[in-house]
């Protein structure tokens, strides 16, 4: 039958359609009961694809149907106190639960095992079940994207970051959880503390490749948000440059170095400087010869396959940071984060003076952090009172700029200090400072505070361990060349500061 009907010219109006019969005809979510009945049948079944089957579908909201997720659930509290899995202990578990009834009954159940013949494709029967999951997830946060979109007191950048934030769980497969009980979490605990004991160096984080250092934090510990903090011309870049140098060449850890003050082309620079140990300068004026020009590819090899990802974009705002971390870590498995340095970020358009937006930005690093399970350093600057007091001007918590929501975010808050920039020549102990930093460790949320010195190679703008201090590195920032019949006593040298300095060519800085 024609559905069109035909209006007079007359009378102006345009054929119309009737609309068709839509009745019974819909949308429904993706799902596969067909499968998920064979999924619970095969685990109910067999023994071998359970293993597999757990690891895929790792909670029972991926089954469609509620009463097959009830039945998943009592399937993994069953593995869970390493029970035997089968059609009568399901029941048992799901009738000492009170959920029998509400899945079927024990007929039900009974069923699920003879809908199918082997167990031999539960594993990809699950992934297709997951894939649905995933369909359903996405669509359910596409709804309210849309819903909250059309509401015009939404902000944009709030509503982009939670969306890109749901759909990143749903890709790392790790859904958030509201709670964990403290079985779970004291399993977890032990995992851990048993993974230290086996490790002879007792670091359980991401080593910083300095020992004294790593001995006071176990590593650079997941979800922490470490603070660095300096003057400038301490050299915050040359410790946390040397550091990622050693978490990717020695410890093979895939590092992210957000660069707000240098351009990658110069952070690179002042890498190779350190790892060919030719000086800074010399890199700059192209000053070596042919010879010196081929052992720097050979000692720079290690460096170029080091998994190093710079990203030098100017004024990043910490909507920017949240989307290219979470690029990071699910592309690259990043497991250290830098960011050089905190003042110079925006907060991405939010109201507020000065103090409130570094509060925000520190706010999101340590969110970031916990997020990603990665520990972030950020460096941040002192403020001027340093340079005011007397004494041997030694930093304090108080000294951090902008914000005290800085310290009180981070778990952990280290200062960048060498004497001899205020052109002091020896530490309170009456050791020599030259060639040496301290990295002061003024907060540690959760373990101790200590002062370790490191070596520092003014030319290499390179920090390293104090144990290899030679009479060479001692003496190259005072301008002074090594005397062989020096000996042991060399306290009754003074070595001019590098403030003294006017040269700007020559700033390892």
């Amino acid at each position: 039958m024609d559905n069109r009907v035909e209006i007079s010219k007359k009378s102006n109006l345009k054929t119309i359609t009737r609309p068709q019969d839509l009745s019974g005809i819909g949308k429904l979510p993706p799902q596969a009961l067909d499968l998920e009945e064979a999924v619970l049948g095969a685990l109910m079944l067999e023994k071998s694809p359970l293993n597999d089957v757990i690891d895929i579908i790792h909670q029972p909201q991926i089954f469609y149907k509620e009463a097959h997720q009830k039945i998943y659930a009592a399937i993994q509290e069953l593995f869970s106190s390493s029970e035997s899995i089968d059609i009568l202990t399901v029941t048992q578990k799901l009738r000492s639960n009170g959920e029998i009834d509400s899945v079927g009954g024990a007929y039900y159940i009974s069923q699920l095992t003879n809908r199918i013949a082997s167990a031999a494709h539960a594993e990809a029967h699950a992934r297709i079940l997951v894939q649905k999951y995933i369909l359903r997830e996405m669509i359910r946060i596409s709804g309210k994207v849309i819903q909250n979109a059309y509401d015009e007191t939404t902000d944009v950048f709030n509503l982009l970051d939670e969306a890109e934030s749901e759909l990143f769980q749903i890709a790392e497969g790790n859904i958030r959880k509201d709670y964990e009980t403290m079985a779970s979490l004291l399993f977890k605990a032990q995992s851990e503390i048993e993974s230290a004991m086996q490790k002879e160096d007792g670091i359980n984080g991401v080593g910083s490749g300095f020992t004294e250092l790593d001995k006071v934090t176990s590593g650079w510990q997941k979800s922490d948000m470490i603070v660095v903090a300096a003057r400038p011309g301490m050299g915050k870049t040359a410790f946390v440059l040397s550091m990622a140098r050693n978490v990717a060449v020695d410890f093979k850890h895939p590092v992210a170095i957000f660069s707000l003050e240098m351009s990658s082309i110069q952070l690179v620079n002042r890498l190779i400087s350190g790892e060919a140990e030719i000086p800074a300068e010399d890199i700059r004026r192209g000053n070596f010869s042919k010879s010196e020009f081929e052992q720097f590819f050979e000692r720079t090899k290690s460096l170029s396959e080091a998994p190093i990802y710079i990203d030098d974009t100017p004024a990043l705002s910490i909507f920017e940071l949240r989307a290219k971390c979470r690029r990071l870590k699910q592309q690259h498995g990043v497991q250290l984060i830098i960011i050089d340095y905190l003042q110079l970020m925006s907060s991405g358009g939010k109201g507020g003076n000065r103090e409130q937006e570094i509060s925000n930005i520190s706010r999101s690093i340590k969110e970031i952090a916990k997020e990603l399970e990665v520990p972030i350093i950020a460096l941040s600057q002192l403020s001027r009172s340093v340079e005011t007091r007397g004494g041997d001007k030694r930093p304090m918590l108080s000294d951090l700029r902008d914000s005290g929501a800085i310290e009180q975010d981070a778990d952990i808050v280290c200062f960048i200090y060498r004497p001899e920039y205020y052109q002091l020549t020896e530490w309170p102990d009456g050791t020599p400072c030259n060639s040496q930093g301290e990295i002061i460790i003024a907060k540690h949320r959760n373990g101790s505070l200590k002062d370790v010195r490191l070596k520092f190679t003014g030319k290499y703008a390179k920090f390293s361990d104090l144990d290899g201090l030679s009479q060479n590195d001692f003496m190259y920032n005072a301008g002074i060349k090594p005397n062989n019949n020096l000996g042991e006593d060399v306290s009754s040298f003074t070595m001019p500061s590098k403030m003294n300095d006017d040269s700007s060519d020559v700033d390892p800085f």
